[in-house]
């Protein structure tokens, strides 16, 4: 079989993965994440792999810390298994999406109302967990792009006074995937879904904001023996169909974190909720 290639900028490549572990959608609560850091060292083995499946923050009240705690157990786990960095992919959400494109919000054509939605959809949540004032941010935007720049600029300072937080979000990637021993890829890990009429390489908001659910995908998408999603907006906990898995049991939302561990041909083998 030839080896399978794509982007690495934007597409993350877990080599020779004997399992894999995905985290759901995590939505700012950093205690539930460390439980399941606790949870998913204790059974953590040798090739295995770790995808974070974005949306770390937002919605839930601890968004900092939660990038702190997965920046600690990235370290750990890379350090304790002998792991490249590559070995642990960390994905782009919907609320990684809008906190950078918040950060540039002057130059949107109505900054308000852009934000106003943004808010609608969580991201004040990780506007407060960095100090920053959401009520500040809709004067702003309404005062004109001179004032709505200052702001945002305060607001990308105060982001990137927390070591590593800025340089890890401006290395999301869109999607993972993982490549087995012979080189055939065999799972396509997503945030929230695909949009199976195009193929990997176009994709780009669809892996976010989808035009479907994944349950409602029917037949395999491309060469991949399953997606893999974490985020549902029901978020209906482990739902597992034929061609996709989704993992969201409302973290940060009033529900569990989960995750899940597959084996090399696609099989959900394992589960845990914190």
């Amino acid at each position: 079989m030839s080896p399978f290639v794509v982007d690495s900028d934007k597409i993350a490549v877990l080599h020779a993965a004997r399992r894999v572990w995905a985290i759901a959608s995590v939505h700012g609560d950093a205690a539930r994440l460390r439980a399941i850091h606790r949870a998913i060292a204790a059974r953590f083995e040798a090739g295995d792999r770790l995808v974070y499946l974005g949306n770390l923050i937002g919605r839930g009240p601890d968004s900092a810390d939660t990038l702190d705690a997965m920046l600690e157990f990235r370290r750990a786990v890379i350090g304790a298994h002998g792991m490249f960095a590559s070995d642990v992919a960390i994905l782009r959400g919907a609320q990684e999406e809008m906190w950078q494109k918040l950060q540039q919000l002057q130059l949107a054509l109505d900054p308000a109302d852009v934000l106003a939605w943004m808010l609608d959809q969580g991201v004040g949540a990780t506007l407060e967990a960095y100090g920053a004032s959401a009520a500040d941010g809709m004067a702003a935007a309404r005062a004109g792009a001179a004032v709505c720049a200052r702001w945002t600029a305060d607001v990308r300072d105060r982001f990137q006074a927390h070591p590593g937080h800025a340089q890890i979000l401006s290395a999301l990637r869109r999607a993972a995937v993982s490549v087995g021993r012979d080189d055939g890829a065999q799972l396509l890990f997503v945030s929230a879904g695909i949009d199976t009429s195009r193929p990997l390489a176009t994709q780009k908001d669809s892996f976010w904001w989808p035009p479907c659910e994944l349950g409602r995908v029917t037949e395999p998408y491309g060469e991949f023996a399953r997606v893999v999603g974490g985020f549902d907006p029901a978020a209906r906990g482990v739902v597992e169909a034929p061609f996709t898995v989704s993992l969201d049991g409302g973290s940060g939302r009033g529900g569990a974190l989960v995750a899940g561990c597959f084996s090399s041909a696609g099989a959900l083998i394992d589960t845990i909720e914190a």
